[in-house]
């Protein structure tokens, strides 16, 4: 999936060095899409480079060489393959978290609290994040906008569910 966020950064930043590019997939929390990381970024573009999907086009910027990109013609047809491929695909969402609660009558209660107030937590901070994103962002497209919407609604809904579990545990007790 990272091609497709590549190369849909390019179409929307023509001329963009990589860097940049990665700056904007941190900066709109792009992770909460596909897991990346700084290598895997700079490995895919290498290979989109490879197959002549994106060109470089090296410029002088503050006297010193950067390596700005540019989508191809080839790059184009690639990017609406995978806009089609990934766009008409329904996942599951599989949760790490759901894998453990599989065997929560098998855990200690007080370990398993532990764990599900790690959990609120967590959630409850990447519902800052996406809030933050939300209000200080008014160049995010309207699509994007809708998804990190989407995507608070389910956190909301993840905290009071994991508040549910919670009080279930201390009435057990």
């Amino acid at each position: 999936m990272i091609p497709l966020l590549i190369l849909g950064l390019l179409k929307q930043n023509p001329g963009s060095y990589g860097y940049e590019l990665l700056a904007l997939m941190e900066e709109r929390h792009y992770k909460y899409i596909v897991n990346f990381t700084k290598g895997s970024f700079y490995y895919n573009l290498q290979q989109l480079e490879e197959k002549q999907y994106i060109k470089k086009i090296d410029q002088l910027d503050n006297s010193r060489e950067t390596h700005n990109y540019i989508i191809t013609e080839l790059g184009d047809k690639e990017f609406e393959r995978l806009m089609y491929m990934y766009g008409s695909k329904t996942d599951y969402i599989n949760l790490s978290f759901y894998a453990a609660m599989l065997f929560a009558n098998e855990y200690k209660s007080e370990e398993l609290t532990k764990l599900i107030e790690i959990q609120i937590e967590q959630t409850e901070q990447k519902i800052f994040l996406l809030e933050q994103s939300l209000q200080h962002n008014e160049t995010l497209p309207i699509y994007f906008k809708k998804m990190l919407e989407n995507s608070l609604s389910h956190h909301f809904v993840n905290v009071q569910w994991f508040e549910g579990l919670l009080n279930d545990i201390r009435n057990e007790n």
